[in-house]
């Protein structure tokens, strides 16, 4: 496999396997956690997030790749890698906050950070590579909505005794 390849490769890999290790890890009894709270109308089934998540952190390398291998300034770099790793983080620990932990308010805050660092990532990446910042388009977008899951998901359960799950 020649280096660009296998850089294509690496750059998918990041966050669909470590989404997968922390999704995995945090995520032990989501189902019926998530069964069991109340949800608004607009909440998918369960099954949708896997789906979601997998073409998401697709897309998500393959813009990394090609953010890197075009030339910036060395500012639009680290701001590009910068703001890529803290919405990657981000996401990371959503899933514990949210699910292991049932912190569902600290998990608003989070998915709020989050949504601001996805969206400045996306204006670099862009900035850097037009189709790199695109094909972040799609994340940012979704996560527009899960701020919005979450916060509705929050606010219908406060009070809920829900720990026990």
């Amino acid at each position: 496999m020649n280096g660009n390849k296998l850089k294509l490769v690496a750059s998918i890999a990041v966050p669909l396997i470590g989404g997968t290790i922390a999704g995995a890890l945090a995520t032990k009894s989501a189902k019926v956690k998530y069964r069991n709270l109340q949800t608004p109308n607009f909440a998918p089934s369960s099954w949708a997030f896997p789906v979601a998540w997998t073409s998401l952190y697709t897309l998500m390398g393959i813009a990394k790749y090609q953010f890197d291998k075009q030339p910036k300034t060395n500012n639009l770099q680290t701001a590009g890698n910068v703001t890529y790793t803290t919405q990657l983080g981000l996401n990371f620990i959503w899933s514990f906050l949210f699910f292991r932990w049932n912190l569902r308010g600290t998990a608003l805050v989070d998915a709020s950070l989050l949504w601001m660092a996805a969206t400045l990532n996306t204006y670099y990446f862009y900035r850097g590579s037009k189709l790199a910042g695109s094909l972040m388009i799609p994340y940012t977008g979704c996560m527009t909505y899960a701020v919005a899951l979450n916060y509705a998901t929050w606010n219908m359960n406060r009070g809920r005794h829900t720990e026990h799950y």
